[in-house]
């Protein structure tokens, strides 16, 4: 095909291959692949330096200035990992020619660091990354049957020396049209990052400075297309590293990229993208790992979609703060001032303007800072400048999209994220592209994925199944039909009562269940498990909670199977809890593996928040060394009442008439529960503990724990005798009787009864109550104490409640 007067072939591409696709022996030839199956045999193709060549340039250039022996060792270091390169790389006689050109390189870096040598010869040294990777590719692809040649871009790109390099595009057009002339009919394989002056000096062009050749290649040589190849498939909706929903947005306008790119964003660079501007070549941004993966194409149109399209962030940026003079024309002084800056390549990332105080605060990044602040330095009389403060420490982050300024909802869902953050200004930029938020340095991920969901996400769809339909499970339901509204509300997202089962089985409706219909007409089928755990495992929503409100032990064994279908787990059943250690480890190492949660704070305390006191207290760093208390609600209000005057076995008897007690009695008299909520809180507390571990008293004589409950009750009386005793023994020493669990210092624990003062914290509570003490390091000569209901459905029924609160918070 013959060249056209301009010296360009018609359909040149641009392709552009950064140095993460570059980084090894496999990358290389994954690279070669793409070359041959995506691009016009006269491609141009732009590289930048091997994986992290350039870096390790940098640190050879900086231990030889320090004067530092270990330069010989890094400089050695680089020359075996590009020589491992070229020989991993290439099979052919290529092999040989580009090691011993490396040689000579390697040779003529080390003459160059033995004497004083300028910036340009700096720079020299530092272009050396690209010319390694223009040779080896244009090696390799020639050796695999594809002629290509590699340019030296230093031939063509002329610049003159500045805070960035600006590049003569009228010259280098020139240039660009002679060279290619003589290159023929094949690839050619260009280094990115260099340029030279009118001298033949070395100038860079900055950091993405490859990026920007790749497009800039793609204007002098009038390409029809510029694929730039990366790690990353292209422009997410938030860095994808930190945002895991971030969404790959397939189209973006030139406008949006520009804004985006000026921001900041790794992704592109903002002069990337200008020239762009001045051509018609199209732009698209390609993952060389993923090829297929999708891709970003930067469109010239305006976009059809107004609002926020991408939530961008940046660590590590400075403040410049200019004070202007008085006496002269604020607004004046700011435009002098930006038109200076704008001259310099050194506008801005954001700024702000406050006239009352005549103030000018500029945002940079680390490698812009210093040339801004010297240059403010210089022009401080001349621009009517005061005082110039550089200020370091802060962070930025924002929205860009089209139109994102005038969208009321987004803005004040970005208002309100900031609200308790270190806010120093918020920037809106004049073409509402954006609205940025400067604040001082922060961990940023967190408040980046809170944004990213606030703007973005779906509202997720959580199916609930609740196991149990008892005092507790019938409370709960009527809990939920109260506030699921809100929840849904102040989490976004939807609540569907997916599942409802008790002893007698249960039903599933994808659909959803009428929390308070099913309360007064409940149907249930017959319940094989195992045929249950496939039909939940192939639930329909985006997440799965389960409600375990029973006190079965073949429920509580089910829990990793629970994990393993990915459900999240509340339950207030203790079983698991208080089981022996290898089953409870079991199900811990369940939950976190399949990354699900289990939470149980109601299984000790009801809604007391015990375990949380202690999980707190153990994330400040503190450490718990005791916990006792009263645990039962049952047997708070049987010690409260019993005085001698009335048999302890006609309390009890009162106690089950009210509903004060288990349906058998005994299940709160012989203190197994008690102590699996001791044993709950000591694990929580970090002990490992086994159920025997706990010496336990019962108040059940062994005579009584396995008769029939009738029976039972016609030998209540039997029960008298230990515990007249006992307050008989409490009395004449002055004290009173409780039921007292108590885990202390030395890892000791029991539970029984105990004679306590009558100023004892435990002596005097209300019916019903429970009561906590909690011996810490913090809290070591004043305990903390919980006091309260420790029993009920109601309060039970909170509890559950506000587990299921905390999960829904992590699902956002």
């Amino acid at each position: 095909m013959p060249h056209t007067a301009t010296g360009h072939l018609p359909g040149r591409q641009v392709h552009k291959f950064g140095g993460s696709s570059l980084a090894d022996p496999n990358c290389y030839r994954r690279v070669a692949g793409l070359i041959e199956q995506e691009s016009d045999p006269r491609a141009l193709i732009v590289v930048s330096a091997a994986g992290k060549t350039t870096n390790r340039l940098l640190q050879v250039l900086e231990l030889s200035e320090a004067g530092d022996d270990a330069v010989v060792a890094a400089l050695n270091g680089l020359r075996s990992y590009q020589l491992s390169l070229i020989e991993d790389v290439l099979d052919g006689p290529a092999r040989q020619a580009l090691s011993l050109q490396l040689m000579e390189d390697i040779d003529t870096i080390t003459g160059v660091l033995k004497r004083s040598y300028d910036r340009y010869e700096r720079n020299g040294i530092l272009a050396n990354g690209e010319v390694w990777s223009a040779r080896l590719l244009a090696a390799l692809l020639t050796e695999r049957g594809n002629p290509a040649a590699w340019l030296d871009a230093r031939r063509f790109l002329s610049a003159e020396e500045g805070a960035l390099a600006r590049v003569n595009e009228l010259l280098s057009r020139e240039k660009l049209r002679e060279v290619l002339a003589g290159t023929g009919e094949q690839r050619v394989v260009v280094t990115g990052f260099i340029a030279a002056d009118s001298e033949g000096r070395t100038l860079l062009l900055g950091r993405n400075g490859s990026d920007y050749s790749a497009t800039l290649l793609g204007a002098l040589a009038d390409a029809e297309s510029t694929a730039i190849w990366s790690d990353v498939a292209g422009v997410y909706s938030a860095d994808p590293r930190c945002v895991k929903d971030a969404k790959l947005l397939e189209r973006l306008s030139l406008t949006e990229a520009n804004e985006l790119a000026r921001l900041g964003a790794p992704v592109l660079h903002s002069r990337t993208l200008q020239p762009l501007l001045h051509s018609q070549q199209k732009l698209v941004l390609r993952s060389s790992y993923a090829p297929n993966g999708g891709a970003s194409h930067i469109l010239r149109r305006k976009s059809q979609v107004k609002g926020a399209r991408i939530v961008t962030s940046l660590d590590q940026i400075a403040l410049i703060e200019l004070r202007i003079q008085p006496g002269c024309d604020y607004v004046d002084a700011v435009a002098h001032l930006e038109e200076l800056l704008a001259a310099r390549q050194l506008s801005p990332l954001v700024s702000k303007c406050q006239e009352d105080r005549r103030i000018v605060r500029l945002a940079y990044t680390l490698e812009m800072v210093s040339d801004a602040y010297q240059f403010m330095l210089q022009q401080q009389e001349h621009a009517n400048v005061k005082e110039v403060i550089r200020r370091d420490g802060f962070s930025l982050i924002g929205l860009v999209g089209t139109g994102v300024c005038d969208n009321a909802e987004q803005c004040h869902r970005f208002y309100r994220l900031l609200v308790d953050q270190p806010l120093e200004f918020i920037y809106t930029s004049p073409e509402g592209l954006s609205l940025v938020a400067v604040v001082r340095e922060i961990t940023l991920e967190p408040l980046l994925i809170a944004l990213h969901h606030a703007m973005f996400l779906q509202t997720k769809r959580v199916g609930l199944v609740v196991l149990g339909k008892g005092n507790i499970g019938s409370q709960w339901l009527k809990l939920l039909a109260k506030e699921k509204h809100h929840v849904e509300q102040a989490h976004q997202l939807t609540l569907t009562l997916y599942g409802l089962f008790d002893s007698r089985g249960g039903i599933l409706s994808d659909d959803g269940l009428d929390p308070l219909q099913v309360l007064d007409s409940f149907d249930p089928q017959p319940v094989i498990w195992a045929e249950l755990l496939v039909q939940l495992e192939q639930h329909p929503f985006d997440e799965l909670i389960i409600l375990d409100l029973t006190a079965s032990e073949t429920v509580s064994s089910y829990y990793p199977e629970f994990a393993q279908i990915g459900a999240h787990l509340i339950t207030a059943n203790k079983l698991a809890g208080a089981a022996e250690s290898a089953f409870y480890q079991r199900v811990r190492q369940s939950f976190a593996e399949h990354q699900v949660q289990w939470r149980y704070n109601a299984t000790v305390g009801a809604g007391l928040p015990v375990q949380a006191c202690i999980r707190m207290m153990l994330e400040s760093g503190d450490r718990v060394h005791g916990i006792s208390g009263i645990f039962s609600g049952t047997l708070s209000w049987l010690f409260q009442q019993y005085d001698g005057s009335v048999p302890f076995s006609e309390l009890v008897d009162q106690a089950w008439q009210h509903g004060l007690t288990e349906p058998d009695p005994r299940e709160d008299l012989s203190g197994h529960d008690v102590r699996r909520k001791l044993l709950i809180l000591a694990r929580e507390a970090g002990l490992e503990l086994e159920p025997d571990h706990i010496s336990l008293q019962s108040l059940v004589p062994v005579e009584l724990a396995d008769i029939p409950l009738e029976a039972f009750f016609e030998r209540l009386t039997e029960l008298d005798k230990t515990i007249v005793a006992a307050f008989d023994e409490a009395k004449a020493r002055g004290k009173v009787l409780r039921y007292v669990a108590r885990l202390d210092r030395d890892g000791s624990a029991r539970v029984g009864l105990d004679m306590l003062s009558a100023e004892h914290p435990f002596a005097n509570l209300r019916p019903c109550d429970n009561i906590f003490s909690i011996e810490t390091d913090f809290y070591r000569t004043n305990p903390l104490i919980l006091q309260g209901p420790g029993a009920g459905r109601e309060v039970t029924a909170a509890a559950v409640q506000a587990d299921l609160w905390k999960i829904c918070a992590t699902l956002r």
